[in-house]
């Protein structure tokens, strides 16, 4: 005879359930009521209808990913929706936005990411530096962060950190670790969560938002970097940021233990377990080399989206992948969202929206260009603890352009002092999918990320602004 299923009855009063369970349908209403207000208002001086019409749509967006009541690509699907509709601009134009070379570049580069964990070849270059390098807790701890940002130089920081977590999961378990006690847990994770974010600041391989920026700047300016020239802006705020963040996890917690055979032999387990290097693993890696090189030499000449595609055409021609075997790694949601966003963003900037808002709050507010900068970096940090990294960069990447364009500065370093900051987010689980993964470990409290996240925040946010201001005029790129 069956065993009856348990059944429990929530006792709590009707309205708080009722409450409870109409969230949802709440948010989206207020979105709506967001959007239809907006609209209806009388439009302030200096406001066009169109430009009202976008903001209306702007605000419905923001609110959304803010609270996160819809995921962010159906968001981003929605703003191409509304903005033709709403009379800021055709369908055509809102559409041929998916069209922009920055979402090509991005989606080649999620397929080549996806070939390198598909293979396994992203998982054995990890376990032989862990083996390698992880004799000591000091080292091991180390390895496992220089680990996680050097890979996410080349790899979405969201791979990297998939990627990585459940080989140390095996050492926390290995290593027989308490979760919420041991300050060596703890670490593990964090420094897992804080290298794959450094690192991803690095070059325009290590997530969406660089693109993304770029590819909303070359809709409205038709200015644009190469692979080397981002590279060669970031790579330093990434290596002093190394630097500071192990120096903050040194200080912060502990190493109360002394003896790590343990996870020594759970990695060399682990990388047995790969068996012998595949010829699929040599292919992926030498065509993923060649890719780089060709993105830093040939980049500008025929531009990163054609080189990512011609890098997947290849590994597809080869026969070293095939597409059952890549579809699964490749989030094909943040790819919508990429086209919604900058159609956003085209509509803010075409309707004037975008230089009326940023009159009324960084125009308003700062007194020349080295305050602007300070305030964009300011707003780009905050807003990514609390959303998405690409959402943030929706957000401001407009506003931001239109405040250069008042304060007659280069527009063309507003798509770093936008993208930049918002990849530094260490305070909370919601602010990259890194600390997410590494706080869902149960190795560590809110109190454990949030307070050296924030000193490190504090950091970021110093060094990022002091090479923008004496750093960056010498590599050519000018506020």
């Amino acid at each position: 005879m069956p065993k009856p299923e348990r059944v429990e009855i929530d006792t709590r009063p009707l309205w708080i359930i009722l409450v409870t369970r109409s969230r949802p349908l709440l948010m989206l209403l207020i979105g709506v009521a967001i959007f239809w207000t907006i609209k209806a208002l009388p439009a302030p001086a200096g406001l066009a209808h169109g430009a009202q019409a976008a903001l209306a749509v702007f605000g419905l967006c923001i609110f959304y990913w803010v609270f996160a009541v819809l995921p962010i690509m159906i968001t981003g699907l929605l703003a191409i929706i509304l903005v033709p509709l709403s009379g800021v601009m055709s369908a055509k134009d809102a559409y041929a936005q998916f069209g922009n070379e920055a979402v090509f570049f991005i989606l080649g580069a999620f397929i080549l990411a996806a070939a390198m964990m598909k293979s396994g070849l992203s998982a054995r270059i990890a376990l032989t530096i862990l083996r390698r390098f992880g004799h000591r807790p000091t080292t091991l701890l180390l390895a496992i962060y220089v680990l996680n940002s050097a890979m996410s130089f080349v790899m979405s920081e969201h791979a990297v950190a998939a990627m990585t977590f459940p080989i140390i999961v095996e050492i926390a378990a290995a290593l027989r670790l308490p979760p919420g006690r041991s300050d060596y847990g703890k670490v593990l994770f964090l420094s897992m969560a804080w290298g794959t974010s450094i690192g991803g600041v690095a070059t325009l391989l290590g997530g969406a938002r660089a693109p993304l920026a770029i590819g909303m700047l070359r809709e409205v300016t038709g200015q644009s970097y190469s692979f080397t020239q981002w590279a060669l802006l970031n790579v330093p705020l990434a290596l002093l940021m190394m630097v500071a963040g192990w120096g903050i996890l040194r200080l912060w917690f502990r190493i109360d233990l002394a003896d790590i055979s343990a996870a020594q032999r759970a990695v060399q387990d682990r990388l047995l377990s790969t068996g012998h290097v595949t010829l699929p693993e040599v292919a992926i890696g030498a065509v993923m080399g060649v890719t780089i090189l060709a993105w830093i030499l040939l980049g500008e000449e025929f531009g990163l989206a054609n080189i990512a595609l011609a890098a997947v055409v290849a590994l597809f021609a080869f026969r070293v992948v095939q597409w059952r075997d890549i579809e699964g790694y490749v989030n094909w949601g943040l790819i919508l969202m990429y086209g919604g966003a900058i159609s956003l963003g085209s509509a803010l900037n075409r309707s004037g929206a975008a230089t009326w808002v940023s009159q009324a709050t960084i125009a308003h507010w700062a007194i020349g260009p080295v305050t602007v900068a300070l305030i964009i970096s300011f707003a780009a940090m905050a807003l990514t603890e609390v959303m998405s990294h690409s959402a943030a960069v929706a957000i401001i990447m407009p506003v931001s352009i239109a405040v250069a364009q008042q304060f007659g500065m280069n527009p063309r370093a507003m798509a770093p002092l936008v993208a930049v900051p918002a990849g530094i987010a260490f305070m909370l689980p919601v602010g990259t999918p890194a600390n997410a993964i590494a706080f869902s470990s149960g190795y560590m409290r809110l109190g454990d990320m949030m307070w050296p996240g924030l000193a490190l925040n504090v950091i970021a946010y110093i060094i990022f602004n002091l090479l923008v201001f004496f750093y960056w005029p010498m590599v050519g790129v000018t506020l």
